[in-house]
């Protein structure tokens, strides 16, 4: 929380700017670079998405999500690192095994998988979005690709999903690898932690799959707006008056234009749900399984691609602007120049004559 709010202010330091036609000058604070920070990840989010490009395959690709139901949300949020590991290890061994089921697919696929423990809301809400390529590699080594509009049963997906988190949960939990506080300190005692998971056994868990993307595009563009976003992005805020914050959000009980509608929270309530959703040091939010596991990603797309007699992807003609490159000139469009750099805590020592304050970096 503290590297977001000096985030672009003098306590990160700066540089002051001119351009060097018109002579405009401007005042730029440094970001705090942190992976939660709602505007400090388009340059990670650019550099993921090329990376990613140079994957895509000329298939149709299925966008699948596996969602906690609420009992284990709340374990989760007192054991974040344990359960939401455990969410990524049953969800992706659940769409390769059915995928591997003769009766189903009869292949090995390929999964990026992304973790989202976020609802419009900002309430504590668990899943993984899974972005799967419609086909995969059959063990005699054809390519075996999915039906148009259908990748995987749901309900088989939902039932194996189920079994295979509460074995392990329990599993977690025998291990003494689980903690409980508060209102969750009773589940310690065995037979409470029990009790308490029965009527999920019982309950159907949701596994829902989009309709296929339509086409490579598509997929970029999700990507693009959920990889590197954390809980809430800016341009969902409408107003903010030194006590509450006004947002917007949608309600997926209602439907249609329904859905959209306006939340106002104090300020307080607001960052604690923010909060919410901070992950552990060092946790991994995008993983890959299968044939795009990092360890044989290359190798699975280079035969893939053979497979389907299709060239791989090559490298754009038109070069890449530099990843920390100085925005234009906002007057004339001119190139503008670093021609000082201030300390952190420090104001530059003398702002240039007709300076603004950076809009994107306000002081």
């Amino acid at each position: 929380m503290s590297a977001i709010e000096h985030c672009r202010t003098a306590a990160l330091g700066g540089h002051v700017e001119v351009c060097e036609d018109c002579g405009h000058g401007r005042v730029a604070y440094n970001s705090c670079r942190n992976r939660h920070c709602p505007k400090c990840q388009g340059t990670a989010a650019r550099k993921w998405l090329e990376d990613r490009e140079a994957d895509l395959l000329p298939v149709g690709y299925f966008h699948v999500v596996f969602t906690l139901p609420d009992e284990v949300a709340d374990i989760a949020f007192h054991n974040k690192a344990t359960v939401y590991d455990l969410l990524f290890r049953a969800a992706s061994e659940t769409m390769l095994t059915i995928a591997a089921d003769p009766k189903h697919l009869g292949a090995r696929i390929g999964i990026t998988t992304v973790l989202h423990t976020w609802g419009s809301a900002l309430t504590h809400h668990p899943h993984v979005h899974m972005i799967v390529p419609g086909g995969g590699i059959a063990p005699d080594g054809r390519w075996v690709s999915s039906r148009p509009a259908f990748l995987l049963p749901v309900r088989v997906l939902g039932a194996l999903f189920r079994r295979l988190f509460l074995m392990r949960l329990i599993a977690l939990y025998d291990d003494g690898r689980l903690s409980f506080f508060g209102p969750m300190a009773h589940l310690a005692e065995k037979r409470a932690f029990l009790r308490h998971l029965a009527p999920v056994r019982k309950k159907r868990w949701v596994v829902y799959a989009k309709p296929p993307f339509g086409g490579p595009e598509a997929v970029l563009a999700y990507l693009a707006r959920y990889t590197h976003r954390v809980a809430i992005s800016n341009r969902r805020l409408i107003e903010f008056d030194e006590n509450d914050v006004t947002f917007r959000y949608k309600d997926y009980r209602r439907d249609g234009a329904d859905q959209l509608r306006v939340m106002t929270l104090s300020a307080d309530e607001f960052i604690r749900r923010f909060l919410l959703h901070v992950l552990p040091r060092g946790f991994h939010r995008i993983r890959h399984y299968g044939l795009l596991a990092a360890s044989c990603r290359k190798a699975s797309l280079e035969r893939i691609r053979t497979l389907l007699a299709v060239a791989p992807p090559t490298v754009a003609d038109i070069a890449e602007a530099p990843v920390d490159a100085v925005p234009p000139c906002p007057c004339c469009g001119g190139r503008m120049v670093i021609v000082e750099v201030f300390e952190r805590g420090h104001q530059p020592r003398a702002p240039p004559v007709g300076a603004l304050p950076n809009r994107e970096n306000p002081p």
